[in-house]
């Protein structure tokens, strides 16, 4: 090899190693894939036809349902709080977790699939709105005139 091909082969040798030393640190924890499946607007639609098989658990905080809206009935479980709340889920019913874009939705599925419950899989409440579904958008009623309790006969 001649000089020339020396520092083009030294050039991209170099750039490579750059290139790689850009992504996750070496050793780094690799963010866990779910195994939920990602329900369609269409499986989702088709899920909704029996509600009296189905429950829907909104893994969001409830300022984010109030913000974003939601789907008409649901169990409302934060994430962080699913484990300890399993008792309040019907085994009997299939169980779609609901969260904005799906992503802590697949999350909590994962968690519910391995207790045992029948999950059909997530669905992201904006993201279903954003294909053409209809959610429901509740409005935050005004705080009342003279705060809480206000002319009321609490302790009575």
């Amino acid at each position: 090899m001649n000089y020339r091909q020396n520092l083009a082969v030294l050039l991209m040798s170099v750039t490579s190693t750059l290139a790689v030393a850009q992504g996750a640190p070496a050793g780094a924890p690799k963010a866990a894939k779910s195994n939920a499946h990602v329900l369609t607007n269409a499986e989702f639609d088709e899920l909704d036809k029996h509600p009296e098989s189905l429950v829907l658990i909104d893994v969001r905080r409830p300022d984010e349902v109030t913000a974003i809206g939601g789907f008409p009935v649901y169990l409302s479980i934060q994430l962080k709080d699913l484990a300890s709340s399993t008792a309040w889920i019907p085994k009997d019913r299939t169980v779609v977790l609901v969260s904005n874009h799906a992503g802590r939705a697949s999350k909590a599925a994962d968690i519910l699939a391995a207790k045992g419950f029948k999950v059909a899989g997530a669905v992201g409440a904006q993201t279903y709105e954003k294909a053409g579904g209809t959610i429901v958008h509740i409005p935050v009623p005004a705080p009342r005139a003279g705060g809480a309790g206000a002319g009321g006969d609490e302790g009575k």
